[in-house]
């Protein structure tokens, strides 16, 4: 019960000596311990505040009681408080009044209404607890659950400590002084009447400003106020596509445009790229074949770099224009973030593809490959690769011949693997160079004489020979004369011999007749004539 009797100095002056004993014996009556009442400061000492309650006495507080956390005093002579009577006449016949106890029963009063009607209290988050917060409600403590704290779950307890929230009473027990309370459904209502007044003025074409809530892996969620919108990964960047983490961080305000708005859904698709003109469409105009350009590194990949020329502009870099000699792997040059220029080839505007060259700017060797290595030229090196189709010789830094497998020998062989191996150091002989295709022909066996040369002359159609079986075709049979100088023995003359009991295999030696010889086409038809010896050669 708050007692707002007040005390009229102007009438006590007129008051005698003698009366004013009575008068004071009236005003005690009316006042009693534990009651609520109003005074006037009349002094602030370094000890006490002394109150006027209208009493015979002043009313002493302690100091402490109107010092706030940092120690400032919030009191002042004249200040009109509102005070607990704790005693009315104490052993020195001092009023002994408490405002602190005044502010707990007056707040206790508050909090049980705010419990009942749903009524807002201000107070401090005051220090991180187990499960949630302790909070301060002008003096009395109170618990506010991790849960009931904000809408979204806190990655970072620390910013809401010293901080002054509105709460909601939502359980009490005075007898035990436990009190518990929520921020969140403050929140959410607050949320909730953002979200109607920002439904309300949400248009497809509006720009608007929100606040990035989540990132996932196909675009960002942002918060329009109230009511979320995703900007997907596609309308991030005129560019490609990179993780939206590359771009935007929770927390970022952010401009977007609404592309489409679904109100029956409460879907909102967003757009970030759209707030600024797409490179493409003027590429043409800005970029021509020839161009220097300088730009950053935004991907390395095995067949080449991807750079940058500006925001939502890549063009390629292809592992062939990287360099005039053999490039090697892209990642063993360049990395991400590295500034480089290069030349630009070609914009193709309708597949959004631009092609740029680093060796482009600089000297092509091949404009005097021909004149280094004229045909003839002999050369050395090492194998540096063996294939089906040949042997790769490496004859100078970063520049290859390719010695193909019709030049490796003037023997029939089946793989050039055969003959040679990685590493191995060889001579060859240049045969040609193609500037165009940066290709360097060599040969092998013109190292060697033919041994074609002078054959025809040699072997003349009716002579008799000895030669040995290498292979057994299903047309025929292959003896080789010499090395180098081979011949077939067709089906039909196999047949024959069957008849006359003369069965061969490769390995054997046989007598075989020249029937017929053409040096150009390296070609003789042979006769069987007979076995010579059987060879251990199994046939292939």
């Amino acid at each position: 019960m708050v007692n707002n009797l007040s005390y009229d100095n102007t009438n006590t002056e007129r008051l005698t000596e003698g009366d004013t004993e009575p008068f004071y014996e009236k005003t005690v009556s009316l006042l009693q311990d534990g009651e609520l009442i109003k005074g006037k400061v009349i002094s602030v000492t370094k000890d006490e505040v002394i109150v006027d309650i209208g009493y015979k006495s002043e009313g002493h507080i302690p100091i402490k009681e109107f010092r706030d956390a940092k120690g400032a005093l919030d009191v002042k002579a004249g200040d009109e408080i509102e005070v607990l009577l704790e005693s009315s006449d104490d052993d020195r016949g001092y009023v002994i009044l408490s405002r602190e106890k005044a502010n707990k029963i007056r707040m206790w009063n508050v909090i049980e209404e705010s419990c009942n009607t749903g009524k807002t209290i201000e107070g401090k988050i005051i220090q991180k607890v187990k499960g949630g917060f302790s909070v301060d409600l002008n003096g009395i403590p109170a618990f506010l659950p991790g849960s009931q704290a904000d809408i979204r779950p806190i990655t970072n307890p620390d910013k809401l400590v010293d901080s002054i929230s509105m709460f909601k009473v939502i359980q009490y027990d005075k007898r035990k002084s436990n009190i518990v309370v929520s921020r969140r459904t403050i929140l959410e209502a607050e949320r909730e009447k953002t979200r109607k007044d920002t439904m309300q003025v949400l248009e497809e074409g509006k720009v608007v400003d929100g606040i990035v809530k989540n990132i996932t892996d196909y675009g960002v969620f942002v918060d329009l106020g109230g009511v979320d919108g995703l900007v997907h990964i596609t309308d991030m960047s005129w560019g490609k596509s990179r993780h939206p983490s590359h771009i935007f961080k929770v927390g970022d305000r952010i401009t977007v445009k609404i592309l489409k708005f679904n109100k029956e859904e409460n879907k909102i698709a967003l757009g970030f790229k759209q707030l600024k003109p797409n490179p493409w469409d003027a590429v043409q105009e800005r970029y021509k074949a020839g161009d220097i350009i300088k730009g950053r590194v935004v991907k390395v990949v095995d067949y080449g770099i991807f750079m940058e020329l500006e925001e939502g502009l890549e063009g390629l870099i292809h592992l062939s224009e990287l360099s005039w000699a053999k490039a090697k792997q892209a990642t063993q040059r360049f990395k991400q973030g590295d500034i480089i220029e290069a030349r630009l080839l070609s914009i193709d505007s309708l597949s959004k593809k631009i092609s740029l060259s680093l060796k482009q700017l600089e000297h092509n060797p091949w404009d005097e490959m021909g004149l280094k290595y004229p045909k003839g030229t002999r050369v050395r090196g090492v194998v540096k690769n063996v294939t089906d189709f040949g042997v790769f010789i490496g004859i100078e830094e970063g520049v290859d011949g390719l010695v193909h497998i019709s030049d490796v020998s003037w023997k029939k062989i089946k793989h050039p693997s055969e003959l040679f191996q990685k590493g191995q150091e060889l001579e060859a002989e240049v045969v040609g160079v193609d500037k165009e295709k940066e290709r360097v022909a060599l040969s092998i066996k013109t190292l060697i004489k033919d041994p074609w040369y002078g054959v025809s002359q040699k072997y003349q159609p009716g002579l008799a020979v000895n030669g040995t079986v290498t292979n057994i075709a299903n047309f025929g049979a292959f003896v080789e004369l010499e090395d180098g100088v081979e011949g077939l023995i067709h089906i039909s003359e196999l047949k024959r011999g069957e008849k006359k009991g003369i069965i061969i295999k490769a390995g054997d030696t046989v007598e075989v007749e020249v029937l017929n010889i053409d040096p150009q086409e390296r070609k003789i038809g042979f006769g069987l004539k007979g076995l010579i010896s059987a060879g251990d050669k199994i046939a292939g």
